[in-house]
């Protein structure tokens, strides 16, 4: 995983030439925003337990059949592996959030995930439809304007929201 410093200084090595001043104008940005990523990643990490809980809870409200007998959260076992499965990729968006780079997410929480929700049997669909209710309850905490670093925040949160789309596109 790089960090976007990182990652520009890879590039431009790459190229053989110097950072152009556009990679340098895009770096500031990101610094001058940075406390509200940070803001932004700590009001996701507080409030994960929350998230979760309440994405799970819609969920298996709208698919009533996961918890039914027979069902893929049936059991409080399976419950419970639900959950968790929820909480590290909400875990991973946040590590991509604080980088600002969706390379960790891609590489050690969804490269092979619906290979092995499939060979599971757990309905990727239903995974996809947790994580975009995760992305709202996130994204509403996120958007709270209390007590949080003024400026405009929708460029970082739909930075995010992209986060967790390429989770439930990478699941369904």
């Amino acid at each position: 995983m790089f960090d976007a410093f990182t990652k520009v200084v890879a590039q431009a090595d790459a190229r053989g030439q110097f950072i152009s001043a556009s990679e340098i104008d895009a770096l500031a940005a990101m610094v001058s925003d940075s406390n509200k990523r940070l803001d932004a990643v700590n009001r996701i990490s507080s409030n994960a337990s929350t998230i979760v809980a309440s994405a799970a809870r819609q969920l298996f409200a709208q698919q009533p059949s996961l918890i039914a007998p027979g069902g893929n959260a049936y059991t409080s076992r399976r419950m419970a592996a639900c959950l968790r499965d929820m909480e590290i990729i909400l875990r991973y968006v946040t590590y991509a959030s604080f980088a600002g780079d969706a390379s960790v997410l891609e590489d050690r929480c969804l490269n092979g995930l619906r290979e092995t929700y499939l060979a599971l049997g757990t309905p990727g669909a239903s995974v996809a439809a947790g994580v975009n209710l995760m992305k709202e309850s996130a994204l509403a905490i996120v958007n709270d304007r209390a007590g949080i670093s003024a400026g405009d925040c929708a460029s970082l949160s739909s930075e995010i929201g992209t986060y967790f789309d390429r989770a439930a596109a990478a699941v369904a």
